[in-house]
């Protein structure tokens, strides 16, 4: 048995190593395919040629492996929307990579199995396994699991991104002002942004660098506005741009406009800090009246409970 446990973990070990190699491999070669096609692109080559513009460059929707393949054209039952609704939910939660769709159902399925599979293996090597219906009942729980903790997962992680990104993008907005202020244009300070905000603000630098990454390869800033406000989902960042396509089409100025929305981000997020501090009274109701209660009523009837046990009693003995 304890030939078969090393041989196993050998094989994983192995199976492990093997796999990020490979990953690391293809994310070297997506890169240097990346760069040889800017640089055909730009010295007027084939991938200028063959391609429009904006196309070629940017990334690809559709998984390049086999399996990955296979599982994104049977994920969500084939159904199209579905497979829209889940690849936007899952752009929202920070995974959007062509294999997000088929990588998530793989891994629900892994989940599903792997965990009924774990515990089967486990009570087989115990000395005093559990029997009967305890062992069924615990694996149809974990297959249960296996299968909701991923879609739980996705959720939580959409929602905290939501809040990172709305209370990063003011910080961002007010660095882009002073960057337009300074001379740069809208596209070099989406870079900017993007390269000084990076450490403390890493959601709202992600989009930004996305922006100017699809503006460089040839996508409108229109279009590459439009993308991230559908991509994340955030009230702040949709108003901004619709308000940077609306003063681009009008010809006003893109100082004067971001300087604005800048000074009302700031207001709006003002509020909703007084509006957490006004909730505070409320949320600590409770654990005042769970908590701090019970010990003042009992410090305070207590005394008088005292004097009643050595008191009244024995005189009621007595009588």
């Amino acid at each position: 048995m304890d030939l078969f446990l090393s041989l196993g973990l050998q094989v994983g070990v192995f199976l492990a190593v093997a796999a990020m190699a490979l990953l690391a491999f293809r994310q070297v070669e997506a890169g240097a395919a990346m760069k040889r096609r800017m640089r055909e692109r730009a010295a007027g080559g084939p991938a200028a040629s063959t391609a429009g513009p904006g196309v070629g460059l940017l990334k690809d929707s559709k998984a390049k492996t086999p399996l990955m393949s296979w599982l994104q054209a049977r994920s969500a039952g084939g159904d199209e929307q579905k497979r829209s609704r889940l690849a936007k939910t899952l752009a929202e939660a920070g995974f959007d990579s062509p294999a997000a769709v088929p990588g998530y159902f793989l891994v629900r399925v892994v989940a599903a199995f792997g965990l009924p599979a774990a515990l089967l293996v486990s009570q087989k090597l115990s000395p005093h396994p559990v029997v009967g219906l305890p062992l069924i009942a615990g694996a149809l729980l974990l297959c249960g699991l296996g299968l909701v903790i991923p879609a739980i997962f996705v959720d939580l992680r959409a929602v905290g991104r939501r809040e990172r990104l709305e209370n990063q993008f003011p910080d961002a907005l007010d660095l882009m002002v002073v960057c337009v202020e300074a001379g740069l244009g809208v596209d070099a300070a989406f870079i900017r942004v993007s390269q000084e905000i990076a450490p403390s603000h890493p959601e709202i630098s992600g989009e930004f660098g996305r922006v100017s990454q699809e503006l460089r390869a040839g996508r409108s800033r229109a279009d590459a506005l439009r993308r991230m406000a559908q991509r994340v989902e955030v009230d702040a960042l949709r108003a901004f741009a619709a308000l940077m396509i609306q003063t681009d089409s009008l010809g006003a100025s893109i100082t004067q406009t971001l300087r604005s929305y800048s000074g009302e981000l700031r207001e709006a997020r003002f509020l909703r800090g007084e509006e957490k501090a006004m909730r505070i009274p409320v949320l600590l109701t409770l654990p005042l009246v769970a908590c701090i209660l019970p010990v003042i009523i009992t410090a305070l009837l207590l005394p008088a409970g005292l004097d009643v046990v050595h008191n009244l009693l024995p005189a009621m003995k007595r009588h």
